[in-house]
């Protein structure tokens, strides 16, 4: 029998929820952004440079970047954003008592390209769903029986 979440983490697993929808668009966001960057850097040989000798945004060889080097900028954060993705992940997984394929499932969702979009609807809908059922059935029980 599979674990249902408590009514009581209900504010919790509330909070949990509006954590991971933002964490996943940003990881999402970020990892289109690398996915950018990698193809310049590995398909054209230039990196993304920013506020240097050749105007705001420019594709330069790495090795002559003096401004600042967006690529690296945007390898890191995504780097920092998936850790936060991770917890978040955890985090609403603990508190809705899933199994741990859903968890990797969900985990996948940033290192995928778009993927944190999809998942991200459809964990967001289908947690919203549970946790209606989870409220009406404490309706029920709450409701005293004619007698």
């Amino acid at each position: 029998m599979a674990l249902k979440p408590k009514l009581s983490n209900l504010p919790r697993i509330r909070n949990a929820l509006r954590l991971y929808r933002v964490t996943s668009i940003v990881t999402g966001v970020f990892l289109l952004l690398l996915v950018l960057m990698m193809v310049t850097r590995y398909g054209f040989g230039v990196d993304i440079e920013l506020n240097g000798p050749y105007g705001f945004l420019a594709l330069t060889p790495k090795e002559q970047i003096v401004g600042i080097n967006l690529s690296t900028i945007i390898l890191i954060l995504h780097g920092w954003f998936y850790v936060v993705y991770l917890y978040s992940d955890f985090r609403l997984w603990s508190l809705m008592r899933w199994t741990f394929p859903r968890f990797l499932l969900i985990a996948l969702g940033g290192v995928i390209p778009f993927l944190s979009f999809i998942v991200e609807r459809r964990t967001h809908a289908q947690t919203e769903k549970e946790l209606e059922a989870l409220q009406s059935a404490q309706k029920v029980e709450t409701i005293p029986s004619a007698k």
